[in-house]
């Protein structure tokens, strides 16, 4: 009785494994070089076949039962004349994905998935380039093959790791977006599993996040908000899995060896300075090393950038103003806005008021709907209040115009709105008492200019 089960169960692995023409029994192809292999007339019948029941089948919504019609002819094709046509390729897998997907067996499930490899490996064998440019498509297939091994078979991260490894390596920025969140995920699980060192997290993070910034990029210079925002949640889908690896301690030891080994490699400078400006490890001082040594291989405004911000964080101010000057020359929008606003703090720390507040106005023009401009100027007519009078009242009338700003950075920034109301509430208790603007004929409502270094017309209003 067990040997008739064992039988069964055998012949029943069998039927399973012929139906994608090959897997580990290594079932042999009649194939003799030509495109529709020995038996031509056979072969377009049988794809002409097959094609119809899975057009039938993806019709449905891949419900109905013409799967099963497909198969048997396409089992023919893949077998006899596997240069016929690349869809036999494209059309298995979506086949033997499904059967995976309903399987319940282990080892008829294993089975598939060894097809399913099979059909990827076979679709490179006999279409190795891309039918539109004629160049490789290598990295591309192998993409496809990596996330459909990852999906049925997570325990393979080996495998996974390295065929979708060589495949963003091939196609780069062109790299489709579930590559990118698949090949990340399988690098933590490798390192996780101790078979990667963890320094290759913070590279392969490094890696991925250029390409993804740069498809970003192109969508929203095209205008494109719909790619943008898919761009952008792949984007956070990666930082989300980089997030336990992204402490500042962990990116610094990795790097500072790296560092230490070639502290002029342009690239690997590149690499450090930017990974931990954005994961705001700023304070260390490998940052600062490798900003400086950035700055003297290839000077450059988004180097000045860094060393000013660097030399301000150590409120070295002046040392950092001839930085920042440079730093507004950059491209990127916001960090040459970022420069005007730092410059202008800078000044504003060294008591320039006026040129702060000029240097504001220059960083409010970059970008309207920021309202940090209006805070900071808002802050230095407060801070100067009491040096702009000489009596009770020209002491207090700073403080009118300091609101104002803050009014200001709200309207253009309502991000900042409950910021904003509390520094109004604050100073509006430094405002001059009803009595003293009677003392000085003045009623609320009135235009009144504030002098000193402000000279700014404003609005009469009371203490409340």
């Amino acid at each position: 009785m067990k040997l008739k089960s064992a039988i069964f169960f055998v012949s029943f692995l069998l039927s399973i494994t012929i139906f994608a023409g090959e897997t580990k029994m290594n079932l042999p192809q009649q194939d003799n070089g030509k495109k529709y292999g020995s038996d031509s007339v056979t072969c377009v019948m049988n794809l002409s076949l097959y094609r119809e029941f899975y057009k039938q089948w993806k019709g449905s919504g891949y419900k109905n039962s013409a799967i099963n019609d497909a198969q048997k002819p396409w089992r023919w094709v893949f077998e006899n004349c596997p240069r016929a046509s690349q869809n036999i390729y494209l059309d298995g897998a979506n086949m033997v994905e499904f059967r995976i997907k309903k399987e319940s067996n282990k080892d008829v499930k294993n089975a598939l998935i060894d097809t399913l490899m099979l059909v990827y490996d076979r679709r490179l064998e006999y279409f190795p380039n891309d039918y539109k440019t004629g160049l490789s498509q290598r990295g591309k297939v192998l993409g496809y093959k990596g996330t459909d091994l990852y999906k049925v078979k997570p325990e393979a991260i080996e495998e996974v790791y390295s065929i979708l490894k060589e495949s963003v390596g091939l196609t780069k920025h062109k790299t489709k977006s579930a590559v990118f969140v698949y090949y990340f995920r399988a690098t933590t699980q490798m390192a996780q599993k101790g078979k990667i060192d963890s320094a290759v997290i913070v590279d392969t993070y490094d890696e991925v996040s250029q390409y993804i910034d740069k498809n970003i990029d192109y969508y929203k210079n095209k205008g494109n908000e719909k790619y943008e925002n898919i761009w952008l949640n792949v984007k956070g889908n990666i930082d989300i899995t980089f997030e336990p690896f992204a402490n500042c301690e962990d990116l610094v030891r990795v790097y500072k060896k790296k560092f230490d080994e070639t502290p002029n490699d342009v690239e690997l400078l590149t690499k450090i300075t930017d990974i931990l400006d954005k994961k705001k490890c700023t304070d260390d001082p490998l940052f600062f090393e490798a900003t400086v040594n950035l700055y003297k291989a290839q000077p450059s405004p988004e180097s000045a950038y860094m060393i000013g911000k660097m030399l301000m964080i150590q409120q070295k101010f002046k040392d950092a103003i001839p930085y920042m000057e440079e730093a507004q020359n950059m491209e990127d929008v916001d960090k040459k806005q970022s420069a005007y606003i730092y410059l202008a703090e800078i000044y504003s720390s060294l008591g320039s008021y006026s040129k702060a507040r000029s240097l504001a106005y220059e960083a409010a023009k970059i970008k309207p709907e920021d309202g940090k401009p209006y805070v900071l100027i808002g802050d230095m007519y407060a801070a100067s209040a009491k040096d702009c009078g000489n009596d009770d009242l020209t002491k207090k009338v700073a403080y009118w115009a300091a609101v104002d700003k803050y009014a200001k950075a709200k309207q253009v920034d309502p991000e900042l709105t409950e910021a904003m109301n509390k520094r109004i509430s604050s100073y509006k208790k430094y405002f001059p008492a009803t009595e003293l603007l009677f003392f000085h004929a003045l009623k609320e409502g009135d235009s009144y200019t504030v002098g000193c270094w402000i000279n700014e017309v404003t609005k009469v209003r009371a203490s409340q």
